[in-house]
């Protein structure tokens, strides 16, 4: 890789506080943008938009998803915003390019009903670490929080009451956020049973820890999370970040305002929080449909897609 593409992913990393995950995606993508570039005797520093614009073409001939090729336009606009912030360039070859339109899919998330199930199976599985295991699924969906945040939870950024505490999100953004009543009384259960399998030779003040005492990493929460899943029987694609899904859209059924769930999530842009209110229309469309004598699936849809052009 080139050392100016070297150079932006130290910057990522060490100044914006880019998760190593996204980091590993950048650096793919660029990479292999830098080979193209090297293939077509372009240096990245200089190329044009017909050289970026030629990429993102090729991408799409070989088959890449729609998503993945909107990624790595992504990976390459910041790569050269960041040369023109420090002066190494003056335009941006990629401004004049558009992503490609991605079909729009809801977030896969629990109802209220099969959460409250899903969260009760550590009781009734006999699998894993029954104390742990429900402390951490509730801590994870009353927060709503990232499977990283929650891997990251230590005994010193939780409230002395167990009503909630501090994550530091992406970009190292640090926001507060609140467990409920079922969440806290399985924290309180959980602790001394976590403190007893503490070494004290080696000693940790990560909240989640695995059964040998030491921290419970994110693919450890992550295989947690699915072993629970393949017992559940909710024929849904449930993972840890369908219970961060599951905590916005139903405080968003519920009436909560869309920013406050911005602010809880930590999310950056509005725009990012607002598909859980499309989440909300599409279970209203569908009760309509089926609950109305009058309401087919095709009419309410027409319907719905006729008051969306007004």
């Amino acid at each position: 890789m080139p050392e100016r593409l070297t150079e932006y992913l130290d910057y990522l990393r060490s100044v914006r506080g880019v998760s190593g995950r996204t980091l590993a995606a950048y650096g793919k993508d660029l990479d292999h943008f830098a080979s193209y570039c090297q293939n077509s005797g372009v240096d990245p520093d200089t190329a044009k938009t017909r050289e970026v614009r030629a990429f993102i073409a090729d991408l799409t001939r070989e088959g890449a998803a729609a998503v993945s090729v909107n990624r790595a336009l992504s990976s390459v606009r910041g790569f050269y915003r960041w040369l023109i912030r420090f002066g190494v360039r003056e335009d941006d070859p990629s401004s004049l390019i558009r992503n490609i339109k991605t079909p729009k899919t809801l977030p896969a998330f629990l109802w209220e009903g099969e959460m409250a199930r899903f969260s009760d199976l550590p009781d009734t599985a006999g699998i894993l670490w029954p104390l742990r295991d429900k402390a951490l699924i509730l801590a994870m969906y009353s927060a709503g929080l990232r499977i990283s945040e929650l891997a990251a939870l230590t005994l010193e950024t939780l409230f002395p009451d167990l009503s909630g505490g501090r994550v530091t999100g992406k970009g190292g953004k640090e926001r507060y956020v609140f467990f409920s009543d079922e969440g806290r009384a399985a924290l309180a259960a959980y602790l001394p049973a976590r403190q007893a399998r503490i070494k004290a030779e080696k000693p940790t003040d990560v909240l989640f820890i695995n059964r040998k005492g030491g921290s419970l990493s994110v693919p450890g929460v992550r295989w947690i999370i699915r072993s629970y899943a393949e017992r559940s029987g909710l024929n849904k694609n449930v993972h840890p970040h369908a219970l961060r899904h599951s905590f916005a859209t139903h405080l968003v059924n519920s009436g909560c305002d869309v920013r406050v769930v911005q602010e809880l999530l930590g999310h950056a842009s509005l725009s990012t929080t607002q598909r859980y209110t499309h989440v909300n229309m599409e279970h209203l469309r569908k009760v309509y449909a089926s609950a109305h004598p009058h309401g087919s699936i095709r009419g309410v849809t027409s319907r719905t897609g006729a008051d969306n052009e007004k």
